[in-house]
C-alpha cells in the first residue's frame, strides 16, 4: 500500500479567499444571460483597414480579441455580421449640413479599404455599408436581423464613441438585447472609452470582458 501523504494545514485566509473567488465566478456567471444560438448575432463594426491604420500600437491586440471572438461565434452557429463605413470618391454621400461628416472627408478615408482580413470573413457572413456612424441608419441590417428572428446582439467595434455609441443606442431604441465585449472595442480617449462602459452602455447593454464573452459562446 502506498504511504498516505498528509497535507500542510490549510490557512483559513486562503480556504476564505478561494471561497470567495469561486463565489465571484459564479455570481458573475449567473448575472450573465443565457444566449440562443439561431436567436443571436455578432455584429463587428468598423474593423476596417483605414481605421485600423490610424491606432497601429493598438490594432495587433484589437485584431486578435476579435478574431477569437469570431471563431468562437462560428463554433456557436452564431451569425457574424460585419459593418464598414464607407464613401464613393468625392464623398457625395456627405452633407455640407453634418459636422461629423465634414471632418470625414477631410480624413480622406473610406473610399477603397476593406474588412481586417485577420478576422477571416466567410463568404455567409454580410458586410454592411454603413454613410454615417450608426450602422443602422440607412442601411437594411435590422431588416435582415429581424427576417432570421434575431433579437440578440453582441456588438465590438472601433471607436467607442462614434459608432459603438450610435449603433447601441439605436438599437437599444429597437428593443434587441445587447451584449458589448470591452476588449474588442476601443477608443484614443481611454477616459471616455471607460465612462461609456460604465455608464451609457452598461445601462443598455451586458457589458463583457472577452473572457466572459468566449464563456458564453462555449
Amino acid at each position: 500500500m502506498s504511504p498516505r501523504i498528509e497535507s500542510g494545514p490549510v490557512d483559513p485566509a486562503d480556504h476564505q479567499q478561494d471561497m470567495g473567488s469561486a463565489a465571484a465566478a459564479q455570481s458573475l456567471n449567473m448575472q450573465i444571460p443565457a444566449i440562443v444560438p439561431a436567436q443571436t448575432a455578432l455584429v463587428v463594426m468598423h474593423y476596417q483597414t483605414d481605421i485600423l491604420g490610424l491606432f497601429p500600437s493598438v490594432a495587433p491586440a484589437l485584431l486578435a480579441n476579435t478574431r477569437k471572438l469570431c471563431d468562437a461565434a462560428r463554433a456557436k452557429s452564431v451569425s457574424v455580421y460585419f459593418a464598414n463605413i464607407h464613401f464613393s470618391p468625392g464623398y457625395p454621400e456627405v452633407s455640407p449640413l453634418n459636422k461629423n461628416g465634414q471632418g470625414i472627408k477631410q480624413l480622406g478615408l473610406f473610399i477603397d479599404d476593406e474588412i481586417a482580413p485577420e478576422l477571416g470573413q466567410q463568404a455567409t457572413e454580410p458586410l454592411i455599408i454603413a454613410h454615417r456612424a450608426s450602422v443602422f441608419f440607412g442601411t437594411d441590417l435590422q431588416a435582415r436581423l429581424s427576417a432570421r428572428g434575431i433579437d440578440t446582439l453582441l456588438m465590438v467595434g472601433i471607436a467607442s464613441t462614434g459608432v459603438v455609441l450610435s449603433s447601441v443606442a439605436y438599437a437599444s431604441d429597437a428593443d434587441f438585447r445587447l451584449f458589448t465585449v470591452k476588449d474588442c472595442c476601443y477608443d484614443p480617449d481611454q477616459v471616455v472609452h471607460d465612462h461609456l462602459f460604465s455608464t451609457a452602455f452598461d445601462s443598455r447593454t451586458t457589458v463583457l470582458s472577452l473572457a466572459d464573452a468566449l464563456s458564453l459562446l462555449a
